[in-house]
């Protein structure tokens, strides 16, 4: 067994159950001034969670001040788990789900940014709790983990070796040469983008709590609502959809790039290849999408609308558009049912659930950059056949890349598929149908949120089982750390002494 800083992984537990009961204050107070009966039980719920914290801190004060990279994988993947354990103390101490089970899965698929739900009726919750919801999204968007690097410093302790387990994508692009600074930077882009999303959504008509709420759930890529119909209760309000769009496509971005466009890099934008396909994906498959719904789609069990000849293309454009960038940033907002549409589509948009969008960003998925890179490695493996004797480079960005980042990325999409099929059987061994568990798997390895058969868009996740329910939320906390950090604890090598 390898002597472990024990005291330093407890220690940042604390930390984050700290910042945790934090985040609950704040649904305290919105739950106070709406009047919604929950202010006391919240205000429970935050009280506990921070005294828990303080516990852990307080018991580990005298840590060794030295963070090795095994205690970062533990202390990144522990730390999603009793985030989640105390996230889920709002529903419980309110009763708005009373179920342990359904209490968990909710929180997990809060902090992961699945947006995949339990409850049948959201609009009958309190507002403090449907804060806490949104909050669940926002904390877990950029990562509760990354928020801590931001202020280990006043630890004293380094902290890239967790920033390296959480951040999403096969490489953590510094924006300085500080990793502290990084964090900050990104989490300053991610509120800024948060509030401009706010003001937008109020101004266009919904309700400042709306607005709230659907900002931090778009920004996270998470997809939770405060209404039943998702975003679809906005069909009537196309400026709303058209805002939440453009807030979704920017989440799917890497917020590298956002930095650099406040800084006027524009054209170190242009030539990034990851970005490029990226927008180059979600444009290209909406007009593909769109130009089937027009012609094709049987619309009238959707929720589409069609006032007059450009409103129904508009419409079409828009819906697909909206379904492509909720699918493929993992947001999973719904304004119709795409699996009503046609049977190409459906085929489709289950593709979709396997692309992912950028290294960097707040969403799931493989991301593009590995899809970049497997399939120029393939058409290299092509040139290599035909000559032997040739190096013949993948290249991204306009240089090689190393050999066991080209052996990294493969390991990853193996492990991802064999990831699904073992969360497809598993459920499927629960009773589900074929649609359903493998829609279920993909859904919740790649935080998407709606999925197929009894879990579709229009559908949740209270049909599945218990043990369903379980499963599910392991498959999205795997599918959030990118598999490796929460695996590789799993082994026995990771336990062995060196």
């Amino acid at each position: 067994m390898p002597k472990l800083n024990f005291k330093i992984i407890v220690y940042i537990m604390g930390l984050l159950l700290l910042c945790n009961g934090g985040f609950m204050l704040i649904a305290t107070l919105v739950s106070w001034i709406y009047k919604d009966g929950a202010t006391v039980q919240i205000a429970g719920a935050s009280v506990t969670t921070m005294m828990v914290g303080m516990l852990f801190m307080f018991t580990t004060r005298n840590y060794a001040k030295k963070l090795k990279q095994r205690e970062g994988y533990i202390i990144v993947t522990f730390g999603w788990i009793f985030m989640a354990l105390s996230g889920m103390l709002p529903y419980l101490f309110t009763s708005a789900i009373p179920d342990i089970t359904n209490a968990f899965f909710e929180t997990m698929s809060g902090y992961t940014t699945t947006g995949a739900t339990i409850l049948d009726d959201i609009e009958v919750l309190p507002e403090g709790v449907l804060l806490w919801r949104s909050l669940t999204h926002w904390i877990g968007g950029m990562g509760i983990i990354v928020l801590a690097v931001a202020i280990l410093p006043l630890l004293g302790i380094g902290g890239m070796q967790l920033f390296a387990a959480e951040a999403p994508g096969p490489s953590a692009d510094k924006l300085k040469p500080r990793i502290t600074d990084t964090a900050k930077r990104l989490w300053l882009i991610y509120v800024g983008y948060t509030a401009a999303e706010t003001i937008l959504l109020n101004l266009a008509g919904m309700s400042f709590f709306d607005a709230v709420n659907h900002a931090l759930s778009t920004l996270s890529t998470g997809g939770f609502s405060t209404k039943n119909a998702s975003v679809a209760y906005w069909n009537d309000q196309p400026l709303i959809q058209y805002i939440i769009i453009v807030f979704m496509f920017l989440a799917g971005t890497n917020f590298v790039m956002s930095y650099f466009a406040f800084k006027g890099k524009i054209q170190r934008i242009l030539h990034e290849d990851e970005f490029k396909w990226y927008a180059i994906f979600v444009f290209g498959f909406a007009i593909v999408a769109a130009l089937l719904i027009y012609f094709y789609a049987d619309t009238s069990q959707s929720t589409i609308v069609h006032p007059k000849v450009w409103g129904e293309f508009e419409s079409a454009f828009r819906h697909a558009l909206f379904q492509i960038l909720t699918v493929i940033t993992t947001t999973g907002f719904i304004t119709a049912d795409f699996t009503l549409w046609t049977p190409f589509l459906t085929i489709f948009f289950f593709g979709l659930f396997f692309l992912g969008g950028s290294a960097g960003s707040t969403s799931g998925g493989v991301k593009v950059v590995r899809h970049i890179i497997m399939i120029r490695n393939g058409i290299a493996e092509f040139k290599r056949a035909l000559h032997p004797n040739a190096i013949v480079p993948v290249r991204y960005n306009g240089k090689g890349i190393k050999g066991e980042i080209v052996f990294n990325i493969l390991g990853f999409f193996i492990l991802y598929m064999l990831a699904f099929i073992i969360g497809a059987v598993g459920l499927a061994a629960l009773g589900l149908d074929f649609p359903t568990a493998i829609g279920g798997a993909a859904s919740s390895l790649g935080n998407i949120g709606p999925a197929f058969g009894d879990l579709s868009p229009v559908d949740n996740f209270n049909s599945l089982p218990m043990l369903g329910k379980w499963w599910s939320a392991f498959l999205m906390l795997i599918g959030r750390l990118e598999l490796f950090t929460v695996l590789i604890i799993l082994t026995p090598m990771f336990w062995r002494n060196r």
